[in-house]
């Protein structure tokens, strides 16, 4: 075998090894760079906005939200709300609620939410009717999968 004719497979090789060593290698040199915006416990950092929290509803009055608060529904409409097939809420909204309207499935938020701080509201029927769990029960689901169940049990066996 002559030097000119191993010369391209001594080539392709090293080109095939460059080409899998330079992305995995890339990975390694972005981790190790120093991030330098900020030292621990620099002064020049600009401080976080100073949020309102809002003030507490009493039955008259509704409270008020903090100011950095997404109000998803403002006991006006469900503008914020879809169906599960992303049509318009069909829930009916009258005197500050929304109830649900038979047959029309659960309503998400358009928005996705991620980290977040959650505060809910709701009343139970007055005066109660039904027994267990046919009687005031709902739930808020989290990201789709979990649920906290909003249940009426006082005096009532579930």
């Amino acid at each position: 075998m002559s030097e000119t004719e191993g010369f391209p497979m001594r080539s392709s090789f090293r080109r095939g090894l460059l080409a899998l060593l330079l992305p995995l290698s890339l990975p390694c040199i972005a981790l190790a760079q120093v991030d330098t915006r900020w030292k621990i416990h620099d002064t020049n950092r600009p401080l976080p906005p100073i949020v309102d929290p809002g003030t507490a509803g009493t039955p008259e009055v509704p409270g008020r939200p903090p100011s950095d608060a997404i109000v998803l529904f403002d006991g006006k409409d469900l503008s914020h709300w879809a169906s599960k097939d992303g049509s318009a809420a069909k829930w009916k909204v009258e005197n500050g609620y929304a109830e649900v309207v038979a047959k029309t499935g659960n309503i998400s938020t358009k928005e996705a939410f991620g980290d977040c701080q959650l505060h809910v509201e709701f009343a139970e029927p007055v005066p109660p009717k039904g027994e267990s769990q046919e009687r005031g029960n709902s739930g808020v689901f989290l990201m789709g999968l979990y649920e906290i169940q909003v249940l009426d049990s006082y005096e009532n066996k579930t």
